[in-house]
């Protein structure tokens, strides 16, 4: 539907920590050439959570105005207000975004029926619209029966499911005809497995050839090919997230030259030097320092 291969992309900042636009453009044309179908702008990796809603729009501009011909622009406008998640969806819709994502409200804790209005209400502003189910973040999970549900209104066409449960992932693929994407890196075999469209990612700034590959590879019968192609991606994977997300991608980057600085908004902080000498000995193992 959008492609198999969507970056979560970073949001680099400049000295000042205000959105670095020479540096965002430079790493989005990047992750165009080096496998990404698309990306998702300001998302969890992109600091939305800082984000002010004109950085966020600008962030949006950006992307349709650079890449939005060639590749896939996914706007996250998800937050637990539904006023808001619609506002930015309307923005992002005048912007020209192919799609939004938007995340199921947190903190809120709304029952089923206020779920179920929140994401109708941001459908109607007529973009086609990724859930994004992250218990690990909003508490509540989207179920295969209410992601079923969920599905049946108009413009609900995907899901980022990042979460780890198989027996629920083989539900959705098989009980619903939603876009499946898989929310966390290390469920793309699992997800192009039982049929889904591919993966949100965030080590896909670094290896997004080598997943694009895993999964052209499944599609092929080729599973020997793809399993292997998985392994050999696990420790990357691994090594990005022995911290909250998204602060040693953003040190692989600056490492590797793709951005100017791992600089992040607080209550975020830069990787420690344990944390970079550590990630440091991961690109060198996965020959991602070599290659760039």
């Amino acid at each position: 539907m959008f492609g198999s291969i969507l970056t979560a992309m970073v949001t680099p900042f400049d000295e000042n920590d205000a959105i670095d636009e020479a540096g965002t453009v430079r790493l989005m044309h990047h992750l165009i050439e080096h496998g990404s179908d698309g990306v998702v702008m300001a998302g969890t990796t992109g600091e939305a959570s800082t984000l002010t809603d004109p950085e966020k729009v600008q962030l949006f501009a950006i992307a349709m105005r650079e890449v939005g011909s060639r590749a896939k622009v996914i706007a996250n406008t998800g937050s637990n207000d539904t006023a808001h998640s619609v506002h930015l969806t309307r923005e992002a819709a005048e912007l020209g975004c192919h799609a939004v994502l938007a995340v199921t409200p947190y903190y809120n804790k709304p029952p089923r029926a206020g779920i179920i209005g929140h994401f109708q209400a941001i459908a109607e502003v007529g973009l086609p619209v990724i859930l994004y189910n992250i218990p690990g973040r909003s508490v509540l999970n989207l179920d295969p029966d209410l992601l079923a549900e969920l599905g049946q209104i108009p413009n609900i066409v995907g899901v980022k499911q990042a979460h780890d449960d198989l027996e629920e992932l083989r539900q959705i693929a098989t009980r619903t005809d939603l876009a499946l994407y898989a929310g966390n890196d290390d469920l793309l075999l699992a997800v192009a497995e039982v049929g889904g469209e591919g993966v949100i990612s965030v080590a896909s700034h670094l290896v997004g050839e080598q997943m694009a590959e895993m999964v052209r590879a499944v599609r092929h019968g080729r599973m020997d090919e793809a399993r292997a192609i998985d392994r050999s991606l696990a420790d990357l994977v691994e090594g990005l997230f022995t911290t909250s997300n998204p602060i040693l991608i953003k040190a692989a980057l600056e490492m590797c030259g793709l951005i100017d600085s791992d600089r992040m908004r607080l209550p975020l902080v830069t990787a420690t030097e344990q944390e970079r000498e550590t990630l440091r000995k991961v690109l060198d193992a996965q020959g991602v320092l070599v290659r760039r």
